[in-house]
């Protein structure tokens, strides 16, 4: 094979393509790399059509250890199955990609990518992205026209390509944006608050960026790119069951796409739809012939529903329910409905409908992460689950799925934004979201409902955060941007774009798209319109609740804080731990200490953190010269006494401060476990402790 590597400059950085060196066996193999990251992408198309309904391409992203000098944390010492950030830069890769294909295509396609290297300063997810991109279409995959990403970030108010992660903190606007050479057709991340105007400047230099990486995918194709698998055309259905479906359908769809609720809507459908195919089979012995008539019957209606709606749509201004494109579905909402729960809600927005908890712990119940950049903590976890009953389903449920995972995260990001700090409000919270019904957009209304719980858990959020589903339905140069989106307009249309915020700007947004792209005119006014939805849902949740309130529940723990001087930190902790320990299960609370000093005891009693503090106090209190204290002796020595003032803390009662005579022998003052009272005159640098027992006595005169 031969060996070609192409470069393109980015944002200041070099992103490299090599091909023709390595893993030769693959359809297509790119090492896609920026500074020290290179990820190894590679890109194969099984010989076989297979069976299936849909396009069988998988997508897998893999971190490796190795690839950044660590050795995993497991007993097993090897990398398991796909963790949260794994599996979310593969929702990421595929999702621009899926749509580039012939739909009808059978064949099954893997795309692996495998970090070989990673620097920080430079993330491996847009460089696998558009690794897999120029993977596919250098092999001999139907893929119609190559894809590329960028990040862009706004960092001390400005706009910035493919920073590294050292910047991120400092970004406001962290967004992942893929695309054609055409037109943006992925976009991924959270603001700060951002307004759509600054989305929309971050969205123009993105693409500009992705047009030249595109431009080197081509050249890298004209020098090595294998032949395309030919594709037929997908079968028609034959003319007269097609002319028979069409003279039959429209008015049938009209009727009982009129019905109201979701399956109720379904079911009507497939009634006038089996109506119209019985009766085309009518008469027909042959069982082959009748099963062939049935499916073009069926692929016909399917394709005069999906034009019905869309032109209903277009032509009248009128969606599927009866709703104007900009209009919100009825809301509803509880809170406060888990008693035991430290906060909860139930949100509803017509046939969606999310019940959220909140739960609240210390600094032992954050998650701990092994990622590239290093070990982390995660203070506010969000997970999100999708039960079969939501969509009135029953099937195995074998764990979260990957979409779970993605819709968990979104969610997770745009609440995020308005947290308080870990100075402010010292608590590790975890919201659950149980989605209980389902059509169209429950992940935003996870985020209304997590909102919703903080609130009530009296967690102080900066504002509250809502989020709203946008759609889109394009003909020729005629289009319709919808708010709040069905399923079936999800399914039927064109673009879902999801933004979650506050009124003041935007903290999170994801966008795909099913067509080549979306000019800035469509996005400003499918942004305009989520604004409005926002507002709207917004509004919705303050007559329930406004602001989160001032009292939290008697189940959560109350954390105080207190800070003490590091070296004091071992005085706590004990001998493996067995201060600490002993102090937990004797007031029945939680303790946690870091390195700096800081002290959080957790406790749903007041007393029992009193009682901690106290036992804390005395194990870390320090003398103060002119003091007084009660101690006890400890020991006799020829020249003095030693004397515990406090729990690990003694001093020396020289012989001469016995009394105010002349004493000849300790003894003849002080003995073993006597208790004495002494005053503190003089702490030297080493810490050591002198007391005076005549000088209290003076005191105490």
């Amino acid at each position: 094979m031969k060996h070609v590597v192409k470069t393109v400059e980015i944002g200041g950085k070099t992103i490299e393509f090599d091909t023709g060196k390595y893993a030769k066996q693959a359809g297509g193999a790119v090492i896609c790399s920026c500074g020290d990251s290179r990820v190894l992408v590679t890109a194969v198309t099984g010989n076989a059509e297979r069976p299936f309904d849909f396009l069988p391409l998988t997508v897998m992203y893999q971190d490796r250890n190795g690839a950044y000098g660590t050795i995993p944390g497991s007993y097993f010492k090897r990398e398991g199955r796909s963790d949260e950030r794994e599996t979310l830069i593969s929702r990421m890769i595929d999702r621009p990609i899926r749509p580039l294909f012939p739909k009808h295509f059978r064949r099954e396609m893997q795309i692996i990518a495998t970090v070989m290297s990673f620097d920080r300063d430079n993330e491996t997810d847009v460089l696998a992205m558009c690794g897999a991109s120029a993977a596919m279409y250098i092999s001999d995959a139907p893929f119609s026209q190559p894809v590329a990403g960028v990040r862009v970030c706004e960092i001390d108010g400005e706009l910035v390509l493919n920073p590294g992660y050292d910047d991120w903190e400092k970004a406001t606007i962290n967004l992942v944006f893929a695309g054609t050479a055409d037109a943006i057709t992925m976009v991924e991340g959270e603001c700060q608050e951002a307004q759509e105007d600054r989305i929309l400047d971050a969205l123009e230099l993105a693409h500009q960026a992705i047009k030249e990486i595109v431009a080197v995918i081509e050249e890298l194709h004209a020098e090595v790119g294998k032949p395309r698998i030919e594709v037929a055309p997908a079968p028609e259905p034959d003319a007269k069951v097609a002319a028979a479906i069409e003279a039959i359908a429209p008015e049938a769809i009209r009727a009982a796409a009129a019905t109201e609720g979701k399956h109720e809507r379904s079911a009507a459908l497939k009634v006038a739809r089996n109506e119209a195919i019985a009766g085309l089979v009518e008469g027909v012995d042959d069982p082959d012939e009748a099963k062939a008539i049935a499916g073009d019957a069926k692929k016909v209606w399917k394709a005069i529903e999906k034009a019905s709606m869309r032109q209903t749509v277009i032509q009248t201004g009128k969606r599927i329910d009866g709703r104007a494109t900009d209009e919100i579905r009825d809301i509803w909402i509880e809170v406060g409905v888990a008693p035991r729960a430290h906060g909860s809600a139930i949100f509803t927005r017509g046939e969606t409908q999310a019940f959220v908890t909140l739960a609240m712990g210390t600094d032992l119940d954050a998650q701990r992460l092994e990622i590239p950049t290093g070990r982390a903590e995660r203070r506010f976890m969000l997970t999100y689950n999708f039960p079969p009953y939501c969509t009135g389903e029953a099937y195995m449920i074998r764990g979260p799925k990957r979409r779970e995972v993605g819709h968990g995260a979104l969610a997770r990001r745009a609440v995020l934004q308005v947290l308080p700090t870990k100075e402010d409000f010292p608590y590790v919270m975890r919201s659950t979201a149980e989605i209980m019904e389902s059509n169209g957009s429950s992940s935003m209304a996870t985020v209304c409902g997590t909102t919703l719980a903080l609130m009530d858990a009296g967690v102080p959020i900066k504002a509250p955060v809502a989020g709203i589903a946008m759609g889109l339905v394009k003909e020729g140069d005629d289009y319709a941007v919808l708010s709040d989106i069905l399923g079936a307009e999800d399914h039927l249309g064109d673009m879902d774009f999801k933004v979650t915020g506050t009124t003041e700007g935007i903290t999170a947004f994801q966008m795909d798209t099913k067509i080549a792209g979306v000019t800035r005119e469509v996005m400003k006014k499918a942004m305009e319109q989520a604004k409005a939805g926002r507002v709207h849902i917004l509004g919705e949740m303050a007559k329930v609740i406004a602001e989160p309130r001032s009292e939290m529940s008697p189940h959560a723990p109350r954390i105080t804080t207190i800070h003490i001087k590091p070296d004091k930190i071992r005085d706590i902790i004990g001998p493996g731990g067995k201060v600490i320990r002993s102090i937990q299960d004797t007031c029945t609370v939680k303790i946690n200490v870091d390195d700096s000093g800081r002290v959080d005891i957790a406790s749903v009693s007041g007393d029992n953190t009193d009682k901690a503090l106290a036992m804390i106090r005395e194990i870390t209190q320090e003398a103060e010269i002119g003091a007084l204290y009660v101690g006890v002796v400890k020991r006799i020595v020829d020249f003095g006494a030693f004397v515990e003032i406090f729990p690990g803390t003694d001093g020396l009662i020289h012989i001469s401060h016995l009394a105010h005579e002349r004493v000849g022998k300790v003894t003849d003052v002080l003995n073993e476990g006597d208790e004495v009272l002494v005053r503190v005159i003089d702490v030297d640098r080493a810490g050591k402790i002198r007391l005076s027992r005549k000088e209290a006595l003076d005191a105490s005169a």
